[in-house]
């Protein structure tokens, strides 16, 4: 068998570290915004290049903190894609706003900045650009058009640990970045937490206000807030995971370009790389319109794999009320229906590649020889 993600594995790597870290903070006496929390926030800012970091409860509730530090909610329109995972947009409707969706591009099925400045009308007040699947989105553009509306610029970069632009970390280029902690994620904690980076000092106050009830330091509640703090345990977890990104990046991309060189002859779509972006690989998503075909072969196989995302966000029927009817915005449908995300976690082998390599092209060379190309 193997698995789409093992954590498991990750843990008999660090371990030690780890269950040394939760013992530490098991014994200290601070389980809630202790010493842990506000050292990994330092340590986090300093991995980005961020002046500030504000931990929060979850990757969701960082972007609902992000928009209602900015004043924005009722009334408010916040431009986003349908191609990225729910609470992208959930957290925007959670905020009060109204998420206006805007198609992705052809190739790296992210934001696409021209449709961005064509969405922008009289109520638009902010633009959350995803970094999907580790790759990061067209920043420069996007950050130049929202300057030029005096839009704010959300950055989501719940898959994006490591991912950086010319050498500048996803998260720094707008007003503020979101991360998510979710276990599965690049820097991932074992349960929820989030994050939101920002270099402006007033505003990251703000966010530390918002996390918890709005409180000022004599917990008199200057803002309506809401519950949404990361706790010691998951800080600990995380501090000594963030000393090992780079290597568990290093891997994920050896792992990427293992997959490329030997999916190239077939059928598949691979994903789109762009000078001067150096892609996270959260995931190693493929295309194919085959994608029934391959899921079966790896069924069979014992190979695990995910869709990211089957079905987008404005076809789903809980925002059916946002008015986007089918084929609103194409290509984020036809992605939905040929999208397949392939095993991809730091400790994935060479052999298992091959394997899962192996699986595709025996699926397609034996469609080549009964004369059905993909």
């Amino acid at each position: 068998m193997i698995p789409a993600f093992d954590y498991l594995r990750g843990h008999a790597r660090l371990g030690r570290e780890l269950e040394a870290a939760m013992g530490r903070v098991i014994s200290s006496g601070h389980l809630i915004l202790g010493p842990e929390c506000a050292a990994f926030e330092s340590e986090f800012a300093e991995y980005v290049g961020s002046r500030a970091a504000v931990s929060t409860g979850s990757g969701t509730s960082a972007i609902v903190i992000a928009l209602r530090a900015l004043g924005i909610g009722a009334g408010d329109e916040v431009i986003t894609v349908s191609h990225t995972a729910v609470p992208t947009v959930g957290a925007i409707r959670e905020a009060g706003a109204s998420p206006r969706l805007v198609d992705v591009e052809e190739g790296s099925l992210l934001i696409d900045p021209g449709r961005v400045a064509e969405a922008i009308g009289p109520r638009t007040r902010a633009v959350v650009p995803v970094h999907l699947y580790g790759c990061p989105a067209e920043m420069p553009a996007i950050v130049q058009i929202a300057s030029r509306y005096n839009l704010a610029v959300i950055e989501d970069c719940a898959q994006a640990h490591g991912a950086r632009i010319e050498g500048r970390h996803v998260g720094t280029f707008g007003t503020i970045g979101c991360f998510s902690f979710y276990p599965t994620k690049n820097l991932g904690a074992y349960g929820d937490g989030g994050l939101c980076v920002t270099d402006d000092l007033q505003l990251a106050e703000r966010m530390r206000r918002l996390r918890f009830h709005g409180f000022d330091e004599t917990r008199a509640a200057q803002l309506e807030g809401m519950n949404s703090r990361l706790d010691e345990l998951q800080a600990a977890i995380l501090r000594v995971k963030l000393r090992h990104l780079d290597e568990a990046l290093s891997a994920r991309r050896s792992i990427a370009r293992q997959y490329r060189e030997l999916l190239q002859e077939t059928g598949v779509r691979l994903p789109e790389m762009r000078p001067g972006r150096e892609h996270a690989w959260h995931l190693f998503v493929i295309r194919t319109s085959r994608r029934d075909l391959l899921m079966k072969a790896f069924q069979r196989s014992g190979i695990g794999f995910g869709i990211h995302y089957p079905r987008p966000v404005h076809r789903m029927p809980a925002y059916g009320g946002l008015g986007y009817g089918p084929g609103s915005l194409p290509i984020t449908e036809s992605a939905a229906d040929e999208v397949l995300s392939l095993p991809m976690f730091p400790e994935l082998t060479a052999q298992e590649v091959e394997s899962v390599c192996g699986t595709i092209q025996r699926t397609w060379g034996d469609r080549v020889g009964r004369g059905l190309c993909p």
